[in-house]
């Protein structure tokens, strides 16, 4: 690769994504609602802006700078979360994809690496084993996975541009700002219960590893361009148990074990009539409870590896045990 852009490269991803293309060597840019002072003192040239802004005339100079001699896009930046307006997932998500691929296509990139997740497959019910023949779903629990799937559609059946999905799952690791915070969090306030009968096989991704999938992506793209239309499931070594899992993130941390459990019948039936109180009184942050959050965790969710293996030469480099080293290496930060 050459000259390369990232969106998101402030992220969690992002930043990670980043610092690993540093370390190939070339020219590295980044675009981003926020200023990231961190990235331009590492060297990237950084671009603000906002790709769901509503003036899309006002980002067709700044894109052309930030595409101008790349020819590899990593689509990183997204709108994640369980909770929020449809419109706002769209716009950040649908809309601010469309922008970039079309702007990237017009510059004249080879390829684009694009972001999407798992979710875009399933809605409540238990996944297993499934690999990248399974359509996408027909119903979703939050505007987050619906959104991300029209996106990844739309990506793939470009034609002026080459483009690969990775669908990283539970992305975790040192600097995590989503799923070990809440975790740790509500553990220590002895508010975290057991979902369901604590059975259930979930995929999960050490940052550095999902990183990687996205350089490994461009270059299997770059070597095999009919490979371009396809998405592909990457994770550990092996899939775990969720509870077996969380409850050695909260040891590590030195949280309280989890006492509680609570049925997935009743954990549904609550975080749905929550849903619709918040939705009926327009409130706006999220609530202690919603349906995506709970089959999160309480429904199995792992994938066959097989394609990511083949075609992209992907292996998780850093091990689950490794991974979990290296993020408790120091006190954690939340």
């Amino acid at each position: 690769m050459k000259t390369v852009l990232v969106t998101g490269g402030g992220g969690f991803i992002g930043s990670t994504l980043v610092d690993q293309l540093l370390a190939r060597g070339g020219g590295v840019r980044g675009i981003g609602r926020s200023a990231y002072p961190q990235l331009a003192a590492r060297g990237v040239t950084c671009i603000q802006l906002d790709l769901a802004a509503a003036d899309e005339r006002t980002l067709s100079a700044p894109l052309a700078t930030a595409l101008a001699g790349c020819d590899t896009v990593f689509h990183v930046a997204a709108r994640a979360g369980v909770w929020g307006s449809l419109d706002s997932y769209y716009r950040t998500n649908l809309l601010g994809t469309l922008r970039l691929v079309r702007a990237a296509a017009r510059a004249g990139a080879a390829r684009l690496i694009y972001t999407s997740s798992p979710s875009v497959v399933f809605g409540d019910e238990d996944v297993a084993g499934a690999d990248e023949s399974t359509p996408y779903a027909t119903r979703y629990l939050a505007p987050y996975p619906y959104t991300k799937a029209l996106a990844e559609r739309y990506v793939l059946r470009q034609q002026a541009i080459a483009a690969v999905a990775v669908r990283p799952p539970l992305v975790w690791g040192p600097g995590d700002p989503h799923i070990l915070p809440r975790l740790i969090t509500r553990a220590r306030a002895g508010r975290l219960a057991q979902i369901g009968d604590g059975t259930n096989m979930v995929d999960v991704t050490y940052v550095e590893n999902a990183a990687e999938a996205h350089i490994l992506a461009a270059d299997a793209l770059a070597r095999q361009p009919a490979l371009h239309g396809r998405a592909y499931f990457i994770g550990q070594e092996h899939a775990v148990n969720m509870w077996q899992f969380i409850g050695e993130i909260i040891a590590h941390a030195g949280a309280p074990a989890i006492r509680r459990r609570l049925p997935l019948p009743l954990a549904l039936a609550i975080a749905g009539t929550l849903e619709d109180s918040y939705r009926r009184l327009r409130i706006a942050h999220e609530p202690p409870f919603t349906r995506l959050t709970v089959t999160q965790l309480a429904r199995s969710r792992w994938f066959d590896l097989s394609a990511a293996r083949r075609d992209l030469g992907y292996g998780p480099r850093i091990s689950l045990a490794e991974g979990l080293q290296r993020t408790f290496a120091t006190p954690p930060w939340w």
